[in-house]
């Protein structure tokens, strides 16, 4: 009897359900001639004994960590690990399997896995509505997989569901929720799909209109305290309706507010000005519910086993950072770190058994004497990401991102646009001293485009909290760099980035996190004259200081000055924004503001 799901299960799916580690191990002892003697008994179990008398056995229809195994181990061993790939060694390999969908999986088939109460309860998450980012099989992998708000189902053996991986605790709702996104991406012929709920966002939200109306006409500088007790309740009001997005523009809008009344330099004009723009655009567009209002999910979910792998880290303050790391297809950040911790964790591959995952991407790591999280060095972790997170044709990148929203009305998700770039030649490293920033191009040719050459630009700009970045980094680029890490973004069609970490072939560097280094002689940069962004830049600054003074606080002077913005916004063709500033200009009120400012940050986005 032929075992179709040991055929199915690649080195890669292997490694999801144990670790990379146990597969290479397991696969070093089958080439050093630590062969299992394998049985096949009558129902389809495979048995394999070992030469030290070690035996296993994998019942058919039973995933590898509920298989019988005398060395003792809980969970996935590499005996189990073994057994399967010798069982594959035995086999000669037959046609390629037809694609499969998880979509195919009937309720029925769904009933009989995890009874009706459980499927009960992912029929309510399906009725409040959800977003899934679906990956589908191909030729070269055949696994399929669906990015849920608060988990990554994966499906490592087409058509059995005993094989289905997830960080997630509830996994059987986990993976019913999976199968119905892959069933309406089926009929629509997507692969990102809105699932279940309502198509558009209609919800109340009358009184966060009210409020922001009057936050805008007292400004920063004369915001009541006293209004921060209604903020404060409306933000547990939306908590509680699971409207993430706006309640997370209200709490950054609450620490805005703090950082002036105490004057720190957290508070940012410009920052505060395009949270009241991004509360305004979220409350009154229509859209999908999870893009526009957040995932209806809870704030935080437990994650049953979590393998995470570090991407780098960014500096908040001097004793604290923020980790990136890729969990699956999907990018998470430990937010506001202690640096001890950082720097262990910002080059390290992490395993945790008690984790949670917030709705808008944050990751929690505890330890407990019963639940642990082990660190070893990310090594090359990095060649084995998913192709979701790998940029090799800068092109194409930059065409996707000129294809999606505007940021005001997206899912609100950290590190929503961090990327692993492949780089094959690194050139003109530059550094400019007026902008304070170093600069580079970045080439790569892929033999998966067909040897299409592409460049885009690195970006890196000094920051006071982490003084020997810059260095580390230049140090970095001259090492013959093969991979880099960073948020991405487009400018004038080029993508540009900005580096988290760096491998070389001495290892992995984090600029933030580098000691001092010597200061490497550069040759100067030419900071270029750009006359439609210093226009919208200008005009964003003087909305910004109408926002912080606040509308009925506005001075003849500063309405002169939104004049002289718009003729400046006139001159350089950009005609609707201008007509808007001087609609703001001669009627200054809250509604001429808002659409003046919005227009004005879609078009610093799209430049």
């Amino acid at each position: 009897m032929i075992r179709p799901d040991l055929l199915a299960l690649t080195p890669d799916a292997l490694a999801a359900l144990a670790n990379r580690g146990l597969v290479k191990r397991a696969v070093k002892e089958l080439d050093a001639g630590a062969v299992p003697v394998l049985g096949t008994d009558p129902d389809g179990a495979v048995q394999g004994e070992f030469p030290d008398g070690t035996t296993t056995t994998l019942p058919p229809n039973t995933i590898l960590d509920a298989a019988r195994c005398s060395c003792g181990a809980a969970g996935v061993c590499r005996h189990r690990i073994a057994v399967v790939l010798a069982y594959q060694r035995t086999q000669e390999a037959g046609a390629p399997a037809e694609l499969w969908s998880p979509g195919a999986v009937t309720d029925d088939d769904l009933t009989a896995l995890m009874g009706e109460r459980t499927l009960r309860r992912a029929r309510r998450a399906f009725q409040a509505g959800y977003r899934a980012r679906l990956r589908r099989p191909t030729a070269e992998d055949r696994t399929a997989q669906a990015e849920l708000p608060t988990c990554t189902v994966t499906f490592l053996v087409p058509g059995d569901l005993s094989y289905v991986h997830t960080d997630a605790v509830n996994r059987d709702e986990a993976t019913a929720l999976a199968v119905w996104a892959f069933r309406e991406a089926d009929a629509l012929g997507t692969d990102t799909v809105d699932v279940g709920g309502s198509p558009t966002t209609a919800t109340d939200l009358t009184a966060v209109t009210d409020l922001l109306d009057q936050l805008l006409l007292d400004g920063a500088t004369n915001a009541s305290e006293v209004l921060d007790v209604a903020w404060q309740r409306l933000h547990r009001d939306l908590t509680a309706q699971r409207l993430h997005w706006p309640a997370s523009v209200i709490t950054d809008l609450l620490a805005q507010l703090t950082a002036y009344r105490r004057r720190s330099a957290d508070y940012e004009a410009q920052r505060f000005a395009a949270l009241l723009t991004e509360l305004h655009a979220r409350t009154t567009a229509t859209g999908p519910r999870a893009e526009v209002l957040g995932f209806d999910e809870p704030a935080e979910t437990p994650l049953r086993r979590v393998r995470l792998t570090a991407l780098g880290a960014r500096l908040r303050s001097a004793i604290t950072a923020d980790v990136f790391f890729a969990s699956g297809d999907v990018v998470l950040v430990h937010r506001d770190t202690p640096l001890r911790t950082g720097q262990k964790l910002a080059a390290a591959n992490v395993v945790s058994e008690s984790a949670t995952r917030s709705a808008s991407r944050v990751v929690t790591l505890k330890t407990s004497r019963v639940a642990k999280t082990s660190l070893t060095p990310v090594g090359t972790s990095w060649d084995d990401l998913p192709q979701a997170l790998v940029i090799d044709d800068y092109d194409a990148a930059a065409a996707h991102l000129a294809d999606l929203p505007p940021r005001q009305v997206r899912a609100r998700v950290e590190a929503e646009l961090v990327r692993v770039v492949r780089v094959s030649e690194v050139t003109e490293v530059a550094y400019d001293p007026a902008a304070q920033r170093l600069t580079a191009t970045l080439h790569h040719t892929s033999p998966s485009t067909q040897n299409h050459r592409s460049q885009c630009v690195l970006e890196a700009t000094h920051r006071a909290v982490a003084p020997h970045a810059l260095d580390a980094l230049a140090t970095a680029l001259r090492a013959n760099p093969t991979t880099i890490t960073g948020t991405i973004r487009r400018h004038r069609g080029t993508l540009v980035v900005d580096p988290l970490a760096v491998r070389t072939d001495a290892g992995v560097v984090v600029p933030d996190l580098a000691p001092g280094t010597t200061p490497q002689p550069l040759p100067p940069g030419v900071t270029t004259s750009d006359p439609l962004s210093a226009a919208v830049d200008g005009a964003l600054l003087v909305l910004a200081d109408a926002a912080h003074r606040g509308l009925d606080n506005l001075t003849d002077s500063l309405l002169a000055r939104v004049r002289e913005v718009a003729a400046h916004l006139h001159r350089t063709g950009l005609r609707t924004a201008a007509a808007q500033v001087t609609a703001f200009a001669d009627g200054p009120a809250a509604a001429t503001w808002l659409r003046a400012h919005l227009r004005l940050l879609v078009t610093a986005d799209a430049r």
